[in-house]
């Protein structure tokens, strides 16, 4: 084969790959609740694509989402102990989504996080099935399960997350009010605005990942919220937070915000009945740098408040 038809037929079948990277990357990122995880998982994806003996595979999407899945469950056995010896509450990287029309209701922050308590093979075959519609026959393929027990998987996972979907839909201006009237509260000291804006069993969760300060565990109900934002008073009246601007992450209204003079934040507020339920803190810089670029590339040095 000449240069010429090689390098032809290595861009023919990028192109089968690339109709299908969007939908890999998605499935890696829910798989993962990691950006840079999922995009190495897709890399890694491409270049056996690349090995493959390509004429004996007759559905090349299937076959592609076959060694995504399974190098996102040989990621998911290595990640377990880190996870576990995490330092602080540990949450996914955030998506930031400008307009939460074109954002997926499947990976919001809750269902993220219920995903992550699932089994490794409960979570593949709940996304494969509800998010992506492939049959239990398909499945079985894919993670090397009888379908009867990828269709048990998928129940028991189903049971799990079931909760964590949206109670009650909230408008996009709606939610975006929430989040400025919680950033003014919280930041210029207004308690009495903040309780008002709080339900009684809020909960905050805040990942510092053992790199910048942050609550070691999640904080639970009015009261004990309150009185973290009634410490916090002092540190904001010393040092501003810089507002870099107000956004939908994963799916929640929320902010992205610039702390203490150079580190970088996200809040998601997650809303039920006009309350904040619960409060989402991403302070980890190493989830935060794909935050960062896209945040400069779109609206240039960041707003400051």
């Amino acid at each position: 084969m000449s240069d010429e038809a090689e390098k032809e037929q290595v861009l023919d079948v990028a192109a089968i790959f690339d109709r299908s990277r969007q939908r890999l990357t998605r499935l890696a990122y829910r798989m993962l609740g990691s950006v840079a995880d999922a995009e190495d998982i897709v890399q890694e994806a491409f270049l056996r694509w690349l090995d493959t003996d390509r004429d004996a595979v007759r559905e090349p999407e299937a076959y592609l989402s076959r060694i995504v899945t399974n190098l996102c469950l040989d990621h998911l056995k290595s990640a377990q102990h880190r996870r576990e010896s995490y330092i602080g509450p540990w949450l996914p990287e955030p998506i930031i989504d400008l307009e939460k029309e074109s954002f997926d209701d499947d990976v919001t922050l809750p269902l993220l996080m219920a995903l992550e308590r699932l089994s490794p093979l409960e979570r593949a075959a709940f996304l494969l099935h509800d998010v992506f519609g492939l049959s239990f026959d398909e499945i079985a393929g894919i993670i090397d399960r009888k379908p009867s027990a990828c269709r048990q998987l998928a129940r028991r996972a189903r049971f799990h997350v079931r909760a964590s979907r949206p109670r009650y839909a909230l408008s996009k201006e709606r939610g975006l009010e929430i989040a400025s009237a919680f950033f003014e509260a919280s930041r210029y000291g207004d308690l009495e605005r903040l309780r008002s804006l709080l339900a009684d069993d809020v909960v905050a969760y805040a990942d510092g990942g053992g790199k910048v300060p942050a609550a070691r565990e999640a904080i639970v109900g009015i009261e004990a919220v309150m009185a973290l934002h009634a410490s916090l008073r002092l540190v904001f009246a010393e040092k501003m937070s810089q507002l870099v601007r107000y956004c939908f992450i994963n799916g929640l209204p929320g902010f992205i915000s610039i702390e203490q003079g150079d580190a970088w934040q996200t809040t998601a507020l997650e809303i039920d009945h006009g309350l904040i339920a619960a409060i989402y803190v991403v302070r980890n810089p190493d989830k935060l740098r794909h935050v960062m670029n896209e945040a400069y590339r779109s609206i240039g040095d960041p707003i400051r408040h």
